[in-house]
């Protein structure tokens, strides 16, 4: 599977090259006489080049930027400052984001990549067969508003179809509309911890212990509630259950 993940990235990241992957040269390289020869594919030297590119994508098409603000939301809403540590948050994010995007990258592998491989289909319709899931994807979580947002600004449509909007206004929007949703989500976990945060604010001021720092007292409480409900698998379940997966 992860070969196929891989094939099906090199693939959608080929969508930035404008021109077909059978009409591009190669480059020769020679060390003089009696030396080796090294060659190299144009193609293969542009999309290891496309490869500077994937933290982009993974930003811009993928379920990272939703799953990436919500767990900073929970961390900021349980007041623990640096833990857990922006490395392991990103990689919880990863991992979720590649739970909830693999059957997309099935789809792009069966539909796109195996049949390019296989010489059954050529660069430019592999390439349009791949976008079709993503396009897909972005779309069933975009909000119509924000496309017409992006859309106006942009001066395109109206759009008969999802497959008439370009690109670039789908990305945004789709950004936008993940944005939107991290932050509902966010305010939802906020509730509880502002709750433990009220409550016992309000028993340290009638105790008359005015100077302790209610954070300080609330800290082991929040932690407490999030251990004994199974927060992290209720947060990671419902992050995966919240993305509308096209069949």
């Amino acid at each position: 599977m992860n070969k196929r993940i891989k094939i099906g990235v090199l693939l959608a990241l080929s969508g930035a090259l404008p021109v077909s992957a059978a009409n591009l040269p190669g480059i020769h390289l020679a060390q003089g006489a009696g030396g080796q020869g090294y060659s190299l594919s144009i193609q293969l030297l542009l999309m290891m080049t496309a490869l500077t590119l994937l933290p982009a994508v993974l930003m811009t098409m993928t379920a990272f930027t939703r799953i990436a603000v919500v767990l900073g939301l929970l961390r900021q809403a349980m007041g623990t400052n640096n833990t857990p540590s922006n490395q392991i948050l990103i990689g919880l994010s990863l991992f979720l984001t590649l739970f909830v995007m693999q059957p997309v990258a099935q789809r792009i592998y069966d539909q796109a990549a195996q049949p390019y491989l296989e010489g059954k289909l050529e660069f430019q319709p592999a390439l349009a067969a791949a976008a079709k899931p993503m396009r897909a994807f972005m779309m069933a979580q975009t909000r119509s508003s924000d496309l017409m947002t992006f859309a106006r600004i942009s001066g395109h449509g109206p759009f008969a179809n999802a497959d008439e909007i370009p690109f670039q206004v789908l990305a945004a929007a789709y950004m936008t509309s993940e944005l939107t949703t991290a932050f509902q989500i966010g305010f939802m976990l906020f509730i509880p911890f502002v709750v433990i945060d009220l409550v016992v604010a309000s028993v340290l001021m009638s105790m008359g212990m005015m100077m302790l720092s209610p954070m300080l007292i609330s800290l082991p409480f929040k932690l407490m509630l999030f251990v004994l409900v199974d927060g992290w698998a209720l947060v990671m379940g419902s992050l995966a259950a919240s993305f509308v997966v096209p069949s």
